[in-house]
Parts: C-alpha cells; sequence; structure tokens
C-alpha cells in the first residue's frame, strides 16, 4: 500500500458522482441472497453457435489486434443487416466502427463533437452514463422529464428547451429503464425541431432487436435527413446475452466517422478479435437476430402474468428487457427504501427508478429485469406475492 503525508489534491472532474445504485442493489443482492432482478444482465445460457465461432477463431488464430475501425467483415455483415431492415445504405469501410460495448461508444460519440458550453438535451430517466458523459466533456446537460406514467417525450418541451447552444439530442430506443419506444409521432416532432440548424442526434438503440408487439422500431437509420446527422450506438452483449463481452459499435456518416474514430484510436484503439470474426459469421444467419423480440417478449409476458398475482401495478413494456412497476398498493415509501428493505425482508433486488434522475425524482416505481430463467422469475414472482 501506498501512503503519503501529504496527498497532491485532486479537482474531481465528477464531484457529484459516487458509487451507482446497481453496484449497491447487486451487493445487497448478494448479502442477503437475494433473487437479483436488479442489474441488467440474463442468468441463462448464450449462444453455444456464438460461443464456438469464437473458439474457433481463438484457434485460427484471429488473436491480434483488429483494424481500429473493426474487422472488415463484420462491418460488412452490419450493413447488409442494416439494409435489411431499414432499407438504408451504410457504407462499412467510413460510416461503422466496433467498439468495446454500446456505452463505449456513447462516451466516444460525445468526446468527438462536444465543447464546453454545449449544451445536450437528455431525457429523464435516463441511463446513468448520460449525464455523467457530458459533464465530463464540459458540456451542460438540459434534462427534460418523459411524461410519467406512459414516459413519452413532451416535444413542446424540447421546443421550448432549444437554445443557441443546444448541440445534441440524445434518445433512447427501446428505453432503459422504463420500456418505452418511440413512434412515428416523435420522429416528426424531431424532424421538425432539428431540421435547419446544427443540433445532432445521438440515439442509443442497444436494445435494438427487443422490441415487442410488432411494434416497428423507430431507428435513426431508417430516416436519411436523420441519419446525416447522428451517431447511433449499439450493443452487441445486450442483444446476444452476452454483456461480459463489452462489444458494440457506432453508425455515423463519415464525416462524424472520421472524428469519431480519431477520439477511438487513442482510447482503446480497437476491439476484442476473436469475437469480431465470430459475431461477422453469427450475423449471416438472420434468424439469429430475428428470433430475439419473441423469445424476450415471451419472458416479459410470463412474468406479467406472475405478476398479476402480486400487488404491484404494471406500468408498460414495449422493448428492452426492463419493466418498471408501481408499489402504491403497498407503501409509501420512497423508491430507495422500498427497495433496500424488499431485499433485506423478501430477498429480491429491483432498482429504484428515482436513480434515473439527477434530482431523485421519485414517483413510487421500481425497476425490474425480465432476462432471466423461468425459474428464476416465478421464485421472484413467489417471493414478490408476499410483499
Amino acid at each position: 500500500m501506498i501512503t503519503v503525508n501529504n496527498p497532491l489534491a485532486i479537482d474531481s472532474k465528477l464531484p457529484d458522482i459516487g458509487t451507482t445504485i446497481f453496484t449497491v442493489m447487486s451487493g445487497l443482492a448478494s448479502k442477503h441472497n437475494a433473487v437479483n432482478l436488479g442489474q441488467g444482465f440474463p442468468d441463462f445460457p448464450m449462444s453455444e453457435e456464438l460461443t464456438g465461432l469464437v473458439n474457433t477463431a481463438m484457434k485460427d488464430g484471429f488473436n491480434q489486434y483488429a483494424p481500429a475501425p473493426g474487422w472488415m467483415p463484420l462491418r460488412e455483415a452490419i450493413a447488409e443487416k442494416i439494409s435489411f431492415l431499414y432499407n438504408t445504405t451504410v457504407d462499412p469501410d467510413t460510416e461503422i466502427t466496433i467498439t468495446p460495448g454500446g456505452t463505449y461508444a456513447i462516451y466516444t460519440a460525445l468526446t468527438t463533437v462536444l465543447q464546453p458550453g454545449d449544451e445536450v438535451i437528455i431525457f429523464e430517466p435516463a441511463y446513468d452514463s448520460y449525464i455523467p458523459n457530458v459533464t465530463i466533456n464540459g458540456a451542460i446537460p438540459v434534462l427534460i422529464d418523459l411524461q410519467f406514467p406512459d414516459y413519452r417525450i413532451n416535444w413542446e418541451e424540447v421546443k421550448k428547451k432549444i437554445t443557441p447552444r443546444t448541440r445534441m439530442i440524445m434518445l433512447n430506443t427501446p428505453h432503459n429503464p422504463t420500456g418505452s419506444v418511440l413512434r412515428e409521432d416523435d420522429i416528426e416532432a424531431l424532424r421538425e425541431i432539428v431540421q435547419d440548424t446544427n443540433i445532432l442526434i445521438l440515439s442509443d438503440e442497444v436494445y435494438e432487436h427487443l422490441i415487442f408487439d410488432n411494434i416497428p422500431h423507430q431507428s435513426m437509420l431508417r430516416y436519411p435527413d436523420l441519419l446525416e446527422r447522428s451517431f447511433v450506438c449499439f450493443s452487441f452483449g445486450k442483444v446476444y446475452h452476452c454483456t461480459g463481452w463489452k462489444m458494440g459499435y457506432c453508425v455515423a456518416p463519415s464525416a462524424l466517422t472520421k472524428e469519431f474514430r480519431k477520439v477511438h484510436q487513442f482510447n482503446c484503439f480497437s476491439a476484442h478479435t476473436p469475437s469480431q470474426v465470430a459475431l461477422a459469421a453469427f450475423l449471416q444467419n438472420r434468424e439469429s437476430y430475428l428470433s430475439l423480440a419473441p423469445e424476450m417478449q415471451q419472458k416479459r409476458d410470463y412474468f406479467q402474468d406472475l405478476m398479476s398475482k402480486t400487488r404491484f401495478t404494471p406500468l408498460p413494456s414495449y422493448g428492452s428487457y426492463f419493466q418498471c412497476y408501481q408499489y402504491n398498493r403497498i407503501s409509501d415509501e420512497g423508491d430507495k427504501d422500498f427497495a433496500i428493505r424488499i431485499t433485506k425482508e423478501f430477498g429480491i433486488a429491483t432498482i429504484p427508478v428515482s436513480a434515473f434522475y439527477r434530482s431523485g425524482k421519485d414517483d413510487k416505481v421500481i425497476r425490474f429485469c425480465f432476462a432471466k430463467k423461468e425459474s428464476t422469475l416465478a421464485q421472484a414472482a413467489e417471493r414478490l406475492s408476499k410483499i
């Protein structure tokens, strides 16, 4: 251990940031042997085919650095998928960059374009990396609450918050933590706001393939006029149940990608090569991603059926692998206190949604992750029915 009598003072770039709620709740879950429906990771095996392809890639010698933009066959497979799903042509050479995770792609995109004093519109509740990523770049988060309880965007409020310093609007669809999704009317409102401006869009679409009830995914990739000003970020880990791989990618116009890669090359340079080789082959089978939504919707519906026997009130989930529930029929406690108590007393870990607001706004809602084995969900629901 290194000790010093007069440690050098450090001015924190994130003075208001402490331990995340995910770490807190997962720690409590472990301590109290709780069923963990808090942090967003599956507890069931990923595709044996995909893990086998990684193993083969390693044995075949794909163990050194990939090119900084990513393994070209993987970028080509992504471009083919985009063309198939969205009827959009993306150049794999100049408009797709493979990254070590979706969160990394988001941070890199923000770092690429933000200057001190720029304003970034963020909708809350928001994934917990957004505000720190903006702040650390010297920019200013402009926070707008999604409309409770359906968590839709109030576009009139967005118009009021636009200023000459607005540099970017951050979107997340399907949305974490609420499971809401953008609709066609959202796209039209967004178009109206950004046309004839220099406002950029960062679209977090890491749950792209986990959208339910036959609702079309309103990706920025569908709309050339929006794509020309967008960084669109994705995660292989979220959709293929391999969050520990930290594999993602960013799609952006060539001019934006050129600047994105300048930051990327001096940060991690490149992502895990064997995984890229495996994913390039795996994506050739379209069923590998087309089957994901029905499989996860089945888990959502199974969990909803189990939860109907409890006193929790569901809020709609149209995508991701999360669903929010109100507990107003059970307690008047704040959501963090409630979440901690039921972890300790009933052995079930969740995430309080107030953690996704900088202000700590508390609507008495907690978030469950249903990307779990049926046995896990059944055990959780049995415990929740006793509350």
